[in-house]
């Protein structure tokens, strides 16, 4: 064998292993490049969902209510309130009531609608509340009188007012001393004395039972029937 002949056999086994050698190097990166590419999360999907989430966070917008208070109140006028507000809110929001208001005949705790009118009596118009109630529907009706071919819309009708005077029934098992005494024809005396009977016998069942009280008798009660409930 010649000294030519024996490193030609060399150079063709190193040529083989460089070959074998790169072949194992590549299959490498590309086993590596998949295996990296198999760990990463997809971020489109999660993109999605946090749009979504932020989607239901979004608070809903909140409804505003105009309300016009008059009366024995410190700063009368019409005020905006969120819608949900009750009368005892919008009270505050004016700044209360004069030294002469009265609120015992009001439900303070009644939710507010938009382009209501809430009126604050005085003591002396909670004493002789049916009279205040008669005026008012007179001067209503003077208000909304056509003039000229023209109407006062934002007058209150008749309709409201018969409303109102629902809302301010006196609850002959929860009212108060004061607030009984505002029913026509019934005074201090007669007052207590209904208190005192629910208090022994319970609450009304009927207004019916009212007659059972000492001092309300078929007349005074068919006078208050129709300003009373349970």
């Amino acid at each position: 064998m010649t000294f030519k002949y024996r490193y030609r056999k060399q150079i063709l086994l190193i040529t083989i292993i460089i070959i074998l050698l790169g072949a194992f190097i590549t299959w490498f990166c590309i086993y590596n490049q998949k295996k990296e590419s198999i760990k990463k999360p997809k971020p489109l999907l999660t993109e999605k969902k946090s749009s979504s989430n932020n989607k239901k966070k979004e608070e809903p917008k909140i409804q505003e209510i105009m309300v016009d208070i008059k009366g024995e109140i410190v700063n009368p006028g019409i005020y905006k309130l969120e819608e949900g507000s009750r009368v005892i809110d919008v009270i505050n929001l004016a700044g209360g009531i004069t030294p002469n208001g009265d609120l015992s005949v009001l439900n303070l705790s009644k939710k507010l609608k938009d382009e209501m009118v809430i009126i604050i009596y005085s003591y002396y118009e909670v004493r002789n509340l049916e009279k205040v109630r008669e005026t008012e529907k007179i001067v209503r009706s003077n208000c909304a009188t056509v003039d000229n071919g023209l109407t006062n819309g934002a007058c209150i009708d008749n309709e409201e007012t018969t409303t109102d005077t629902a809302n301010q029934k006196i609850s002959i098992n929860k009212a108060t001393l004061e607030e009984l005494m505002t029913l026509s024809g019934v005074g201090e005396s007669k007052a207590k004395s209904i208190i005192e009977y629910r208090q022994k016998n319970g609450e009304f069942k009927s207004l019916d039972e009212l007659k059972k009280v000492s001092g309300i008798g078929d007349a005074l009660f068919d006078k208050i029937k129709e300003n009373i409930t349970l």
